[in-house]
Order: structure tokens, then C-alpha cells, then sequence
């Protein structure tokens, strides 16, 4: 792993267990064991490794977050967005715990969120037709733009709404799978008779994980 690479690793760490506004970039250098000249031969300030980590966060959701085709299988690719989603929320937890505030400091980055959010929406909308026409889900045209803003918030707020209610702030991998669970519980409004058992056993296995021996970060 290359010098680089390791500066963003480690502030993705410090960055969860300390949060964001907390570390500095000597805090960076001195967790790695450089100097800070060091750091700043890769990267010029706090915010331009946090746009180097927003482009991994982004580059995960293009890369896992494909369009369906009519040959998939619609409920399996379900289950492996789900999956790819507990990575990402897991990961990069700091992110959506001080949004706001990170976004607030860095115009140039605001605006390629704003951007990145647009596009993401409308592929959280061509997952719910897909699923549709899988006949997962029935809904109508003029509910899949809101249903598909209510899924994005959910993800978004629910690892901070979770920390905000606990002294420790804390949050475990199991937190990530209750917040999965929200998500299918919004789609399970929508099943269809066909997909309801199936849909229900992808709730129970998260389920399951959600309620297994808790595991701190």
C-alpha cells in the first residue's frame, strides 16, 4: 500500500472512532508514525483528503449499485445492494455523522455532493423499477421518486440518529443491520404476494445478524 493510500486508510479510521472535527492532520502523521511535511507532500489540507475519500465513497456506490437488466435476478441483486450497503454505511460512518459540517467548509466538495446525490437518486429509483418489473414491488410512477427519497434518508441519518442516543456515541456493526432492516421494512409495504416470503427470509437474516453478540468498532 503506498504512502498515500495509507493516509486515507488511517483517517477513515480516526476519523470513525474520534469523529471527523476532532482529528487533525498531525494526528494523521504522528498515528503513521510521519512527519507532517510527510502528509503534505500528498495532500494539502484536511478537506483535500476528505474529497480523496468522498471519491472512494462515490466510486463504491457507482461500482456496486448497478442498473438491473431483465435477465437478473431481481431480489438476488436486492441482496447483494444490501450487502454492499452495510459496507459502505460501516465504512464511512464519519461521513454521515458530520455531513453538514464537512460540507459547510468545502464549497467545491458541496457541490460535487449535491451533483453525486442527484445522480444516486436516479439510481435508487432505477433499482425500484427494476424490482417492479422483477415483480418484487408494486408501486406507481408517482411514488417512486419519494419512496426512493425516503430510502436515501434513511441511509443517510440513521447511523448519527443512533449515536446521538447513546452516551458513548459508539455505534456497532449490528446498528448497521438494524438500519437495513428499516430499509426492507419501507420495501416490504410494497411487495407483492409473490415476493413476500422471500423478502421476509432476507429479513430474517438480517435480522439474525442484527441480534448476534454485539461487535464494538
Amino acid at each position: 500500500m503506498s504512502t498515500k493510500d495509507k493516509i486515507i486508510h488511517t483517517s477513515i479510521e480516526l476519523f470513525n472512532l474520534h469523529g471527523e472535527r476532532a482529528i487533525t492532520t498531525n494526528h494523521i502523521a504522528a498515528h503513521m508514525g510521519i512527519s507532517p511535511g510527510n502528509l503534505y507532500y500528498h495532500f494539502k489540507n484536511k478537506e483535500d483528503i476528505i474529497r480523496h475519500i468522498f471519491a472512494l465513497y462515490s466510486e463504491h456506490l457507482h461500482t456496486h449499485f448497478k442498473p438491473l437488466t431483465p435477465d437478473d435476478d431481481a431480489l438476488e441483486n436486492l441482496a447483494g445492494y444490501l450487502d454492499s450497503l452495510f459496507e459502505l454505511m460501516w465504512r464511512y460512518q464519519f461521513f454521515y455523522d458530520n455531513l453538514g459540517d464537512i460540507l459547510s467548509r468545502d464549497e467545491a466538495l458541496k457541490k460535487d455532493y449535491i451533483e453525486f446525490q442527484a445522480a444516486l437518486l436516479e439510481q435508487v429509483k432505477e433499482v425500484l423499477l427494476a424490482l417492479r418489473a422483477g415483480d418484487i414491488i408494486t408501486i406507481e410512477d408517482a411514488d417512486v421518486t419519494e419512496l426512493a427519497h425516503m430510502l436515501k434518508m434513511t441511509v443517510s441519518f440513521w447511523t448519527p440518529y443512533i449515536k446521538a442516543r447513546r452516551l458513548s456515541g459508539e455505534l456497532a456493526r449490528q446498528d448497521i443491520y438494524h438500519g437495513i432492516l428499516k430499509v426492507l421494512l419501507l420495501l416490504k409495504a410494497h411487495c407483492t404476494e409473490h415476493s413476500l416470503a422471500q423478502v421476509n427470509q432476507l429479513r430474517a437474516k438480517y435480522l439474525a445478524l442484527a441480534n448476534a453478540e454485539p461487535t464494538a468498532q
